[in-house]
């Protein structure tokens, strides 16, 4: 059973906006750095380029585009009553987006300094957000699938920012970590609670309304919307067990538990697939495209790092975590987030357009936001950039076409938002205009 969607406590449009007409511009400086550095920034997931690259898209791109859109996904399906959504929109942007340009040039030039800038203002930030998401998903009535997951998905960023802002802040101060824990344990539970905990649980909440919904498939199987973010969750919270103060990395449990996680991805992967493939519609528009290629690449994702577990010959590779990275990323989180992308902003100009007192004649149709065409031609730039990205870990010498590629796709995907929120303020200036203008006499 679908909840019931509360349009009228949708946030004023200016929120959710900030965020997304931000996010791409970063991934196209995440493309630059790429092909600035070249076969380096590819050496392996440490060297500066590919943290620097990791946290523009994960914190600019993708953080954006979340908290953007859950000021406005738990406003209405959860019919929550947010807290200042302007206030929170205005305070909580332009620190990410100050903290992610501190932390991807601390990478970059080795600053200290700039590492304790980024902790400071990311646990500002963060520390805001969480809070107005937290009480709003605390004390709305709803009860769905959707929400229960987004609980999940919002405790999994406390994780993920109390991890990295402890990690900032040990790189800030110079400080080792060595008595408590060994710092690749406490990176690699960080990127699992932000990856898993956070990015994909997100997904999968979001999924839950929005693929039977925009896409017309049934609904999810009530057993695998219980299963999937239940074991996610627990296992998680079984890899984050190695923090325990003697507690071995090299224990083979936690090869079960990371089987186990990626066993429930790809089950989640393989139902999404599955249902697309029964949907009513028999025309893919590029919202379900970007879905499919997201899911595949989750799947390859699951598929990869369990070959890399029976064949540690190939994951022992210096380059094996940047192949699950580029999969991770921009195969899955950033195709899910330009679906989406292109589904929203069309949708929340129609809606507000309508609240602005619009009538069927004085408005486009929601097709008519954004072109098919610019559409369908970024969509096949992405997928084609996520494709020489892919190559580039193999043959480091693409990296410089790779990089380039995957930037002219963020480009012209900020160029397509950029025309659709254009075309929502020369509309609502015609309403507006068309109120104020004086009666005609009869």
């Amino acid at each position: 059973m679908q909840p019931t969607l509360s349009f009228e406590q949708a946030p004023p449009i200016s929120v959710p906006y900030r965020f997304f007409l931000t996010a791409p511009l970063f991934g196209a400086v995440a493309g630059l750095v790429l092909a600035w550095f070249g076969p380096a920034a590819l050496a392996s997931r440490w060297s500066p380029g590919a943290l620097a690259m990791t946290h523009l898209i994960v914190v600019d791109f993708m953080l954006q585009v979340m908290c953007g859109s859950l000021l406005q996904f738990v406003a209405v399906v959860a019919g929550a009553n947010i807290w200042r959504p302007r206030l929170v929109a205005a305070v909580v942007h332009p620190l990410i987006t100050a903290g992610a340009v501190f932390l991807a040039t601390a990478f970059l030039l080795g600053q200290q300094v700039l590492f304790l800038l980024a902790a400071l203002v990311f646990a500002t930030a963060l520390g805001l957000f969480l809070t107005v998401m937290a009480v709003a998903l605390v004390r709305t009535p709803a009860r769905s699938a959707s929400i229960r997951v987004l609980r999940l998905a919002v405790f999994g960023l406390l994780l993920t920012v109390v991890l990295g802002v402890t990690l900032a802040s040990t790189l800030g101060l110079h400080r080792s970590l060595q008595s408590i824990w060994s710092l690749p344990t406490l990176i690699n539970v960080h990127v699992a609670w932000g990856l898993g905990g956070w990015a994909l649980m997100l997904v999968i909440g979001v999924s839950f309304l929005v693929v039977p919904m925009f896409q017309l498939t049934p609904a999810y199987p009530l057993w695998l919307t219980r299963l999937v973010p239940a074991g996610l969750f627990l296992a998680l919270c079984l890899w984050s067990l190695q923090l325990l103060p003697g507690t071995s990395a090299a224990q083979s449990w936690q090869s079960g538990v990371v089987l186990a996680g990626m066993l429930l991805a790809g089950l989640y992967a393989v139902a999404t697939l599955w249902l697309q493939s029964s949907r009513r519609r028999r025309q893919a528009d590029v919202t379900l495209v970007f879905w499919r290629g997201a899911m595949l690449a989750l799947l390859a994702l699951a598929v990869s790092w369990l070959l890399f577990l029976a064949l540690p010959q190939l994951g022992g590779q210096a380059r094996a975590p940047l192949w699950l990275g580029v999969l991770a990323l921009p195969g899955v989180f950033l195709s899910v987030i330009q679906g989406m992308l292109y589904k929203i902003m069309p949708f929340l100009n129609w809606l507000h357009l309508q609240r602005q007192g619009g009538t069927v004649s004085t408005q486009p149709n929601m097709k008519q936001m954004i072109p098919e065409r610019a559409m369908r031609g970024q969509m096949r730039l992405h997928f084609a950039a996520l494709a020489l990205l892919l190559a580039a870990v193999i043959w480091p010498a693409l990296a410089l076409p790779a990089g380039l590629a995957f930037s002219a796709s963020c480009l012209w995907l900020e160029w397509n938002l950029v025309g659709a929120a254009r075309l929502y303020v020369r509309f609502r200036n015609r309403i507006r205009a068309a109120a104020a203008a004086p009666l005609a006499p009869i």
